[in-house]
């Protein structure tokens, strides 16, 4: 049997050998044992250590929490997910070729819609300075997304797409009457007694503890994005815990969120574009989830996520029994190799993690 507590700590080095600042991992056995591992730094200038506890953005890995959201409220008979956009925000839908009347809710759940992403960003130092206290609605974020043709028709390809998203938060609050971080709390975080999960809103700050976040905008050019404030929408606006996030991951894929038919719906998956290929090998998007391969045999689900610096990576295996989660607090996204090589990197993590049979002691 593999060292798994040694390779952990082998696989948290590693990442932080390619330069990222700080890596904080954690997982967990089929008995409840766990294993956690901490490289490099929390801080660059001061040098304090890493937290296994720190707390880090949710970012992407909260659209598994809104998929859950919608499948629940489809075994509730409160929706379908073949309904249309168009039944639950008449009208937003209708420029530039886009048409709510086409597309379905689990076309949004699976990134089959079409619909173009365009959220705004900052690639050099003086945008971010310039641009990271700007808020957007909801509304304004999917308007930006409709000044674009779609990428496709619906159904007929693959596109991550954040708007669509945006657009199934937005149909929460219209079928529930609560906004979606309300009914995330209300549904997913409360039954599992997941208290270090929260919502963050116009806070650019995170609780304490947590590393301070660093983004690469070219050679030599590390800035600290720690305290931005996200684009006011569901998915950017979390905080979690590599515990809470195991915990979430584990609970989904034991059954405890969704009856049985909804959870094999959002195990249905459909290969992801090429272009994602190259960062999951072999990797297939469910509703919420994504499917990739293990290495020993077999496949794992998971969700990551990357926000204002802090990239996380995590799996579960379908039984529910296996989960691990690593996060970094430095984004190396200045050049293709520098992202593939990170992701990579905590691939291979979350790879070896979920092969063993037990992860030893914590």
């Amino acid at each position: 049997m593999r060292d798994a507590a040694g390779q952990l700590r082998r696989d948290v080095d590693a990442i932080h050998a390619l330069g990222v600042s700080g890596v904080q991992a954690r997982a967990i056995g089929p008995d409840g044992r766990q294993c956690v591992a901490v490289s490099g730094s929390a801080d660059v200038t001061t040098g304090r250590p890493v937290s296994p506890y720190g707390y880090f953005r949710m970012a992407s890995t909260s659209k598994t929490m809104i998929a859950t959201v919608i499948l629940q409220l489809e075994a509730e008979s409160r929706l379908s997910s073949s309904d249309v956009v168009e039944r639950w925000l008449p009208g937003l839908l209708g420029a530039n070729g886009n048409d709510g009347r086409r597309i379905t809710l689990r076309q949004l759940l699976q990134h089959t819609s079409g619909l173009h992403d365009d959220l705004p960003g900052y690639t050099t130092p003086q945008q971010y300075r310039q641009h990271r206290h700007d808020v957007h609605s909801s509304v304004e974020l999917v308007a930006r997304a409709l000044e674009h043709a779609p990428d496709f028709p619906p159904g007929e390809g693959w596109a991550y797409s954040n708007t669509g998203y945006i657009l199934l938060s937005m149909i929460v609050q219209v079928v529930t009457g609560r906004v979606a971080h309300r009914e995330i709390e209300h549904r997913i975080l409360r039954p599992l007694g997941l208290d270090q999960t929260r919502w963050m809103g116009m806070v650019p700050t995170l609780p304490r503890p947590h590393s301070r976040a660093y983004q690469l905008f070219g050679p030599r050019c590390r800035v600290d994005v720690t305290d931005q404030v996200p684009v006011d929408h569901e998915n950017l606006s979390w905080a979690t815990t590599t515990r809470d996030e195991n915990r979430l991951l584990r609970a989904l894929l034991a059954g405890r969120l969704l009856p049985p038919d909804q959870l094999a719906a959002m195990k249905r998956t459909v290969p992801v574009s090429s272009e994602v290929q190259h960062l999951w090998p072999g990797g297939r998007y469910g509703l919420g989830v994504v499917e990739r391969p293990l290495s020993g045999g077999g496949t794992y689900w998971s969700h990551e996520g990357g926000d204002g610096g802090y990239i996380t990576l995590n799996g579960v295996t379908a039984d529910g029994r296996r989960s691990a989660v690593v996060s970094m607090s430095e984004a190396r996204g200045d050049t293709a190799e520098h992202i593939l090589a990170q992701e990579n990197a905590a691939s291979a993590l979350i790879d070896h993690a979920l092969s063993v049979s037990d992860p030893g002691d914590a």
